[in-house]
């Protein structure tokens, strides 16, 4: 049971692997672009590329999993990134439960974006969790983890592909314990617990009175999806990479204020409220394509005195 990009990489080691997969459920279809055009999620694409029968019910709160469960009768079910919750139904049908592999080193970061909030909340390191689940959210003992280091320059988008490969091997060695009999189980601390909300638009505006560490998490936090975003000039200007600058002064950039601009060699750079700089590496002015600061320079030059809001 899964939906996105990140729950591929498990399907995709569970076919290699070998396991007998008898059936791949989904979120139904739904309208991508501009032109709505009505789009596959990654899973189903996935599965039907193996030909694994593919269930997309609207809905598993009225027992509607049921019927295909006790036709396909699986010993295990794996839930990676689905996107409903399971009632007790079909958390106790397989014998050996459900098992989900989650994007955090739980009990941190329970929820829908934890690849995301890791960043924006500058952790330096994070990891993929399968959990036993239960009817909580995320709440379910503790099977296996496995930990990584995040870069300090690294991007959500990033870390989500490394994370995706991560899920899928942190699975088959569960799986694998299982098979042999030495799988054990951990409960979490509830104490211990955070949550990762979904994210939205909203969490996009930049905060220049920030630290300049707080806004570099952020511009790499929110990348590729929503952005972060700041106003230039009354215009909109998404941000997709920056890099700390710890080396600038205000003797030496002329800024005296957070969101005031200094360019110089093709590289842009803004003050934050700790008085140290965020150097953008690459960002979108509204109605345009990304593009590196140097780029961005030669048609938006910057005047002494300008600032971003």
């Amino acid at each position: 049971m899964g939906t996105p990009d990140f729950a591929v990489s498990s399907l995709e080691r569970l076919i290699a692997e070998g396991h007998d997969v008898v059936g791949v459920f989904t979120q139904p279809d739904k309208p991508k672009g501009r032109k709505h055009i009505l789009t596959a999620p990654p899973v189903k694409e996935c599965a039907l590329l193996h030909h694994i029968p593919v269930y997309q019910p609207e809905s598993l709160k009225h027992g509607e999993a049921l019927p295909v469960l006790e036709e396909l009768q699986p010993d295990v079910i794996v839930v990676a990134a689905f996107g409903m919750l399971l009632k007790s139904d079909v958390l106790d049908f397989p014998k050996y439960g459900c098992i989900n592999v989650h994007a955090s080193l739980l009990p941190k970061y329970r929820g829908a974006a934890p690849i995301n909030a890791c960043i924006l909340n500058g952790e330096t390191e994070t990891g993929v969790t399968t959990m036993q689940m239960n009817e909580g959210l995320d709440t379910g003992d503790i099977l296996l983890s496995e930990t990584v280091t995040i870069g300090e320059n690294e991007t959500a988008g990033e870390l989500f592909d490394r994370l995706a490969v991560l899920g899928g091997t942190v699975l088959q060695n569960t799986l694998e314990a299982l098979e042999a009999g030495t799988l054990t189980r951990t409960p979490q601390d509830d104490a211990q617990s955070s949550y990762a909300g979904m994210l939205s638009k909203e969490d996009s505006p930049v905060d220049w009175t920030r630290t300049a560490q707080q806004v570099h998490d952020q511009i790499r936090g929110l990348s590729p999806w929503p952005g972060a975003l700041t106003m230039r000039d009354g215009s909109q200007l998404k941000l997709h990479r920056s890099v700390l600058a710890p080396d600038l002064s205000d003797e030496t950039t002329g800024c005296a204020n957070a969101g005031d601009l200094f360019a110089e060699q093709g590289r842009l750079f803004v003050r934050c409220g700790d008085a140290r700089y965020v150097e953008l590496t690459e960002v979108q002015p509204q109605g345009s394509r990304a593009m590196d600061t140097k780029s961005y320079l030669l048609g938006h030059p910057i005047e002494a005195g300008q600032s971003v809001s």
